[in-house]
């Protein structure tokens, strides 16, 4: 198990675009992938949970990452938030 905390860049936080482009990162490992946010657990390869989550721009969440791929996958991960999501 890996874990890194990051924090969310985008001005409207994890909206539906962003929230899908993370989704998909989380889709292509086979690892198990969440984050935590507060006192919750979002699965990152649940697009509802995700906006379940309601994380907003400025917030610090918690990936994850359990299985073959984990480091590899944490790191796309982390990647794909320092860089906005598309945004």
């Amino acid at each position: 198990m890996v874990s890194q905390k990051v924090v969310i860049k985008n001005p409207t936080g994890l909206h539906l675009r962003p929230a899908g482009i993370l989704c998909k990162e989380a889709m292509q490992f086979k690892s198990l992938i969440t984050f935590q946010f507060r006192e919750s657990t979002a699965n990152a390869k649940s697009v509802l949970s995700v906006l379940g989550a309601c994380v907003k721009s400025g917030d610090e969440i918690e990936f994850i990452c359990e299985g073959e791929d984990e480091q590899e996958a944490l790191d796309c991960l982390v990647r794909a938030v320092e860089n906005g999501l598309g945004e």
